[in-house]
């Protein structure tokens, strides 16, 4: 995977507001490669501490790594039982509309 991917997926990433979450298809459009969620994803599972990587989710509201939900309670942000967001289009942040 590019260096230059990572960098703006990381760049992305740190944007999103506590509180809220966004998508891999999201950071992937953002980053100018709608097809490319999957390596957001990827790019995702190495990336340095100070990206909030729990604040990505996949598009059906779903947490992918169980350990980030955690993270995401104590953003006030409700993970229920099925390991799916709450509110989850209320709580979306969109980079393409919110940048």
């Amino acid at each position: 995977m590019d260096e230059l991917f990572k960098k703006q997926v990381y760049e992305v990433t740190r944007l999103i507001p506590k509180g809220r979450i966004s998508t891999y298809g999201a950071i992937a459009k953002a980053v100018g490669y709608p097809n490319h969620s999957r390596h957001v994803g990827h790019a995702m599972g190495g990336c340095p501490k100070d990206v909030p990587a729990h604040r990505v989710i996949s598009s059906s509201g779903k947490l992918s790594v169980p350990s980030f939900r955690e993270r995401l309670e104590k953003e006030n942000v409700v993970v229920q039982d099925n390991w799916k967001i709450r509110d989850f289009k209320t709580l979306f942040w969109d980079p393409l509309k919110e940048l």
